[in-house]
């Protein structure tokens, strides 16, 4: 069976209409349509009937940059609530704070938690470590507030999808590192973990779906330019790059069988459990990358949201 065949049928149906709107290949000349196309559309519309309250707020970015972040809450909660950073997709070089945020929302609406939702600054005007250095510093700006915010101290998770999931394991180390805010959890959604690109997936799904082999070269070139793939990479870069995983937070992982991430995705868990860390792992069959955000609708996109939200509740309320 070839590799198109191999994607879910309802996916494959999807993958006409996801063309138009993220092409499954970006080269650099690029970068400012996706820009426009994966921009969150009025916030009206992405919380129109949904019961919340919405506070923005700054907070300081690398080299006290002033960057802004949205805290979203249960309509009139009062009290404590566990609470999730998160950190938007968009390949480190396009998105904002609500691209592709409807499952995340979901996580307020069913659970009651808080979402923080940030801005980070993006590639490539913005190289590592800026984009990574902005995503931990919105996690102290977190920790230091979290009483005015309503945040419980002890049950705050990390969580990201794609080039946000690296970023929120990249975050995680650095919390171990530095002696940061604690970290009950990461979720990482089919993150972008390792600049080398060298494993089989990579090859194999070459120039299907949605973000290809050379879409992530051009994410890797604008994050890091002419060291991508070579030595020396930082690992809060290129979270796969670590020598040690031990004293992570406990770790959920999902990628979809058919999408370039799948092996990394695979091997960062292994090595997680290696390393004594408490992970859970989903290869969702037939999957292409992001396809819970492109196709929400299809049979294997919510069984992959549902399966998260419950990991969510069973590490954030049991």
């Amino acid at each position: 069976m070839n590799a198109r065949d191999r994607i879910d049928p309802e996916l494959r149906a999807a993958l006409a209409v996801v063309g138009g709107v993220f092409p499954p290949t970006i080269t650099p000349e690029l970068i400012p349509f996706m820009r426009r196309s994966y921009a969150s559309g009025p916030r009206e519309e992405l919380l129109h009937g949904r019961e919340f309250d919405v506070v923005d707020d700054v907070y300081a970015g690398a080299g006290g940059a002033a960057l802004e972040l949205s805290i979203i809450s249960p309509r009139g909660a009062d009290g404590v609530l566990p609470g999730i950073l998160f950190f938007h997709s968009g390949g480190m070089m396009f998105g904002d704070r609500f691209s592709g945020l409807d499952s995340a929302l979901d996580w307020v609406e069913q659970l009651g938690v808080r979402l923080v939702t940030v801005e980070y600054r993006l590639a490539p005007e913005w190289p590592h470590p800026t984009p990574f250095e902005d995503c931990y510093a919105a996690l102290v700006w977190v920790g230091e507030h979290a009483t005015r915010l309503g945040l419980r101290a002890d049950r705050l998770l990390l969580a990201g999808a794609s080039a946000g999931g690296g970023l929120a394991a990249g975050v995680a180390l650095a919390a171990r590192d530095r002696g940061g805010p604690r970290v009950c959890g990461q979720l990482l959604d089919y993150p972008m973990l390792d600049d080398r690109g060298s494993t089989g997936s990579v090859r194999e799904f070459d120039g299907l779906g949605v973000w290809d082999r050379v879409s992530n070269e051009t994410g890797w070139a604008a994050l890091l330019g002419s060291v991508a793939g070579g030595a020396g990479v930082p690992s809060y870069a290129a979270p796969a790059r670590a020598d040690d995983l031990r004293g992570l937070p406990p770790a959920y992982l999902d990628v979809g069988e058919v999408e370039i991430f799948r092996d990394e995705t695979v091997d960062y868990a292994t090595r997680l459990w290696a390393a004594g860390v408490s992970a859970e792992l989903h290869v969702w069959p037939g999957a292409f990358h992001a396809c819970d955000i492109f196709a929400p609708h299809a049979t294997v996109s919510r069984a992959m949201i549902r399966t998260r939200l419950d990991w969510l509740r069973r590490l954030l309320l049991d």
